[in-house]
């Protein structure tokens, strides 16, 4: 009976433990769980913020990505000199990457070679040997082309991932792959118009790229190689800001003074890529074959009008008869052509804007002596003219000497010089946030 009557007791004691051990349980981890600190308004505790200033790795692969651009640039100048950018007549992305390796795949790659007209009309005397070299050349400069897409593409991918570029870095390198990317169909659409088999219905025509297309080919590299290098430059400019490192620099790039020269350095860079432009064109026409003095041009300093204006080059060049010349209600249309179409023009053309340069650049020179300006600006500025001055040399050079391959690509190269000349000399002047 006494055994009956403690149970109730003991199972009611029981179940008041064993709630208020509960009980206590939940009070002790809820005074001892620390509560995460209150977000700010408007930000993202999963995304960190942009960084400052990029990583100087990036600006070390834009530069090094730069130069590797600059050396395909000279490289293609000299597969054009060596008349070797029609002898691949076939674009594949990666087929293309192997080259023949056997007696019989030559045979066939230069069979292909054969049905197109640089061979039919120049090179009918070409033997295998011959023509593996300037395979070679243009697979070089085909594989080099590839080789800059990857190692921009995948090295730009990294540092996406890792965080290590600014919103606006990141933009310009984004720009700088579409732009790499369009300029390798731009170069199949280049090579293209050599291979047009109308070439063998016009007489006395001559087997090679469109020079409208070639300029816009070498524009395109121009254009990226700048891109590169001003947000390279860019990325040391940030850093330096972010280490509080210009010191007196700011005040005297800020200087009103500067500012003429700092808008200067900026009209320079177009007239630098301008020139260079002007003479694709005198490249895609061999206009630099047609007069081989300096300064005069067949015994005269500006060649005569009919010559630099000429309706052979006009929409209605047909109504010029041989030997007659024109009909007396001739009416020119096109003449803007010459521009662009007619040798004499394109070589006048191409001189007038190189004197312009040069003495662009002599002019920045001397304004920049005479202003206090950062031991970088007047390093700069004085290799801008000593570049300046060895590009004129080699122009003339060039001219004086029939286009010789070793003159016209150190030519080429001088103008790529100069425009990273031109290129720093901007980057140096840019005025300082304060």
């Amino acid at each position: 009976m006494l055994s009956l009557s403690l149970c109730p007791l003991r199972s009611t004691s029981s179940a008041a433990w064993a709630q208020s051990r509960r009980g206590f349980a939940a009070t002790l981890r809820s005074t001892s769980t620390v509560a995460p600190p209150p977000a700010a308004e408007g930000s993202s505790q999963s995304t960190p913020p942009p960084p400052k200033a990029s990583d100087k790795a990036v600006g070390y692969w834009l530069l090094a990505s730069a130069a590797s651009v600059f050396g395909i640039v000279v490289w293609g100048g000299v597969t054009r000199l060596t008349e070797s950018g029609l002898s691949i007549v076939e674009w594949n992305l990666i087929r293309g990457m192997k080259p023949p390796t056997s007696q019989a795949e030559w045979e066939v790659e230069f069979d292909k070679y054969k049905q197109f007209p640089e061979y039919k009309r120049l090179n009918q005397h070409m033997t295998l040997d011959e023509f593996k070299f300037i395979f070679f050349m243009e697979w070089g400069h085909r594989i080099w082309g590839r080789l800059i897409g990857l190692t921009f593409i995948l090295p730009a991918s990294f540092f996406a991932y890792k965080g290590w570029m600014t919103p606006g870095i990141k933009k310009s390198v984004i720009g700088i792959a579409a732009m790499i990317c369009f300029q390798g169909a731009l170069g199949w659409y280049m090579v293209k118009s050599g291979l047009d088999h109308a070439l063998m219905e016009t007489p006395g025509a001559v087997p090679r790229v469109s020079q409208y297309r070639l300029s816009a080919h070498l524009g395109s590299a121009f254009v990226i190689y700048t891109a590169m290098v001003a947000a390279g430059l860019n990325v040391f400019f940030q850093n330096s800001l972010l280490d509080n490192r210009m010191g007196q620099v700011t005040r005297l790039v800020n200087s009103s003074a500067v500012n003429s020269l700092r808008h200067s350095a900026h009209g320079l860079v177009m007239l630098v890529f301008f020139t260079a432009l002007s003479g694709a064109f005198v490249a895609g026409l061999d206009a630099g074959l047609l007069y081989d003095t300096f300064p005069l041009m067949g015994g005269r300093l500006v060649p005569p009008t009919e010559d630099l204006w000429s309706p052979e080059f006009s929409n209605e060049k047909k109504q010029v008869l041989p030997g007659k010349g024109l009909p007396t209600d001739f009416q020119p249309t096109g003449m803007w052509k010459n521009i662009f179409e007619n040798p004499t023009t394109v070589q006048f053309n191409h001189r007038v804007l190189a004197m312009t340069t040069f003495t662009a650049v002599t002019a920045i020179y001397l304004m920049g002596r005479r202003l206090a300006l950062p031991r970088s600006v007047r390093v700069t500025l004085n290799t801008l003219m000593s570049l300046a001055l060895v590009q004129v040399g080699l122009g003339i050079s060039t001219l004086l000497y029939s286009v010789p391959t070793e003159l016209a690509a150190a030519h080429q190269a001088g103008s790529l010089s100069l425009l990273t000349a031109a290129i720093t000399l901007m980057h140096f002047l840019k005025r300082v946030p304060k």
